[in-house]
Formats: structure tokens, sequence, C-alpha cells
């Protein structure tokens, strides 16, 4: 356990983006909540889950880069995400149960980051 002068408050990814405004668009659409933009970075967050979207990118970056998204109902997040796919023309998959222990699906944001979205079983 870390002492309280070296305690943790948040860890934040950076999120490529290819089309800085279509993705901020893509999230919001998702259920995600934009806090704020500066210059080149967009802060989101849906509950007490956040992430930086950037103004960057670079193909093999984005994508090799995957984002994990643990939710209380996965079927109703699939619900939500079918429609912001189609919306954004963006491949999704259907959920599945895991050997691991979690029913989740895939989505494509519009820069080709993998999104796992899951719940535990």
């Amino acid at each position: 356990m870390n002492p309280p002068n070296l305690a943790v408050v948040e860890i934040k990814a950076f999120v490529p983006a290819r089309d800085f405004t279509l993705s901020m668009q893509f999230y919001e659409a998702l259920g995600f909540t934009r806090a704020s933009v500066f210059d080149d970075i967009a802060y989101f967050h849906c509950g007490g889950s956040s992430f930086l979207l950037q103004d960057f990118y670079s193909q093999e970056h984005a994508a090799n880069y995957q984002m994990h998204l643990l939710v209380e109902n996965v079927d109703a997040w699939h619900e939500k995400a079918l429609a912001v796919a189609q919306l954004f023309k963006v491949e999704i998959g259907e959920p599945e149960n895991q050997p691991w222990g979690m029913r989740d699906f895939t989505l494509f944001d519009p820069s080709g980051v993998l999104w796992r979205i899951a719940q535990n079983i």
C-alpha cells in the first residue's frame, strides 16, 4: 500500500484520433461526456472512467491500440453501440461470453482504435 503522499488519484490513456472532430462526436454519441477541450486534447468521462482524446494519428499506433471498458450491462451498451456503429460506419462485434469470466463485444472507433466493452459474469 502506498503512503498517503504517494496515493494515485487517476490514470488516463491518450487515445489517438485521425479526425479529431469526428472522434469527439463518436464518443459523445456513445455516451461519454466531453468535459473539456484544450488545444489538441479532449477530456472524456463516463461515470468514474475517463480518457484523453488526442488530435494525433499514426496508422500503426491506432491499429495496435486497445481500450477496455468494464460496464454493468454489456447488452444494453451493445444496443446503444450498434446505433453509433451504424451512424459512424465502424465495425462492431456481437456480445460473447469469454472463458476469462466476462461477456464482451468489440467496437472500433473512427480511427481504428479497438474497444472491448465487457461485464463480469
